[in-house]
């Protein structure tokens, strides 16, 4: 009853519009002032959150990935994309998804990806007969994966908050990003044999066609496989890996491209200081609310809630992404993370429920929830882009949403899935 009575207040609080860093130190300070009488202990709190060697990793994810997005390079890789699907039924779609699936492995971000892939995608399917719904939900819809397959900004905060494997967590994310993306071409494809029979198609690329587009299109794709494959082979930690990014993306861009000067390293550092100092103030508040939790031992009267009413693991897993998916609807993926996860982590040592199983259960979720109104930030990106009509930008990605929810499912069911990669590389 305390624990709903505190969430209800802080999301009440967050509901008037005050940023959710104020919010969550605001509302934690007020109830350690309540139980302690002081505040003496604040400071030592947000230090101790903060001083943490992990949180590099933002920073340089984040500036590699506006480097690579100042750097043009995503014109490439839709072009290389559309070369090898342009025959097939819906291949501009199918051509949007493959892009927005190796730029999410750049940016880190959803709307980061559908902003940057929307942009060149929207227009051109318009222009080749795509029903508008269509056209703005498959930009939407396959922005998501931004923040599932890594880099992952909300699987970074996951991960400090929970104190769970990084890299770990990464690696977890890539078969169910993939499957998802494998899901969402599936859709396109019926979808467009169906009920947009009358979509224009080009004829099937030639072999050089093909060629060439992969060699334009190749620095794009080895940044990906180059982060990520060094964590695998254990070569980066996670911070190291960004740090490694970042140098890679500066020389494709610098050096290769010849698209990126000291004014956009310049504007891409201010864009990576500028969204880690948001997030580390964030975490700083949430640091606060999880102290002030545990002081009033609202996570061990959870775990003693669950377990008089012995609803299991897989129970308590359905209760939480119920949970999320509401609290998704009105909240932002990094407050949901920061709110929830000191709560519950407690409840899922007890229930043995692996923490990168439920990280990846987690962002699948966020991602659902990055596409639903009335907060869906994916939804408003689009409409931002192209003017068009919020309903309308609904309607197109509600098919999708039913398509997550299925996803999640087949993930919670098969945890091997998203486990059988991190416990390999874990076993090297």
């Amino acid at each position: 009853m305390i624990m709903i009575v505190i969430i209800l207040g802080l999301m009440a609080l967050l509901f008037t519009g005050i940023p959710i860093f104020a919010g969550l130190t605001l509302f934690g300070g007020g109830l350690l002032l309540l139980i302690q009488g002081n505040l003496g202990s604040v400071v030592e709190i947000i230090f101790g959150e903060l001083n943490r060697y992990l949180l590099v990793a933002i920073p340089l994810f984040a500036f590699m990935a506006h480097v690579m997005i100042r750097g043009k390079v995503v014109d490439d890789l839709y072009d290389a994309a559309y070369t090898f699907t342009r025959h097939l039924p819906g291949g501009l779609a199918i051509a949007t998804i493959l892009a927005c699936t190796v730029f999410a492995a750049i940016s880190g971000s959803s709307v980061a990806t559908a902003l940057t892939i929307g942009s060149v995608a929207i227009p051109q399917m318009l222009r080749y007969g795509y029903d508008p719904k269509m056209a703005y939900g498959t930009v939407a819809a396959g922005g998501t994966l931004g923040i599932l397959i890594p880099p992952s900004g909300p699987m970074i905060l996951y991960g400090i908050t929970t104190d769970t494997s990084i890299g770990g967590l990464f690696i977890a994310g890539v078969v169910p990003g993939v499957l998802m993306a494998g899901v969402f071409v599936a859709w396109s494809m019926f979808k467009c044999s169906t009920s947009q029979k009358n979509i224009k198609r080009d004829a099937r690329a030639s072999l050089k066609e093909m060629r060439a587009a992969l060699r334009k299109s190749i620095w794009a794709i080895i940044l990906p496989i180059f982060v990520l494959g060094g964590m695998y082979m254990g070569v980066f930690t996670a911070t190291e890996a960004a740090a490694a990014g970042v140098w890679l993306a500066l020389f494709v861009t610098v050096v290769i491209y010849r698209t990126v000067g000291w004014r956009e390293i310049w504007e891409s550092a201010q864009e990576a200081c500028r969204l880690s100092a948001m997030l580390f103030m964030i975490l700083a508040g949430a640091a606060v609310f999880s102290h002030v939790l545990t002081k009033m031992r609202v996570p061990q009267q959870i775990v003693e809630s669950l377990v008089a009413q012995d609803i299991g693991a897989i129970g308590f897993i359905l209760v939480m992404m119920l949970l999320v998916m509401v609290l998704g609807m009105f909240l932002e993926s990094i407050a949901i993370i920061l709110i929830t996860m000191p709560v519950i982590l407690p409840a899922m040592a007890h229930l043995g429920i692996n923490p990168i199983w439920y990280g990846v259960l987690l962002v699948i979720n966020l991602e659902i929830a990055m596409i639903t109104p009335p907060v869906g930030m994916n939804l408003f990106t689009i409409k931002a882009i192209t003017d068009a009509k919020l309903g309308l930008i609904i309607r197109g990605s509600a098919p999708y949403v039913g398509l997550m929810v299925a996803v999640l499912l087949i993930i919670l069911f098969m945890p091997s899935l998203a486990l059988w990669l991190p416990e390999t590389m874990m076993g090297r």
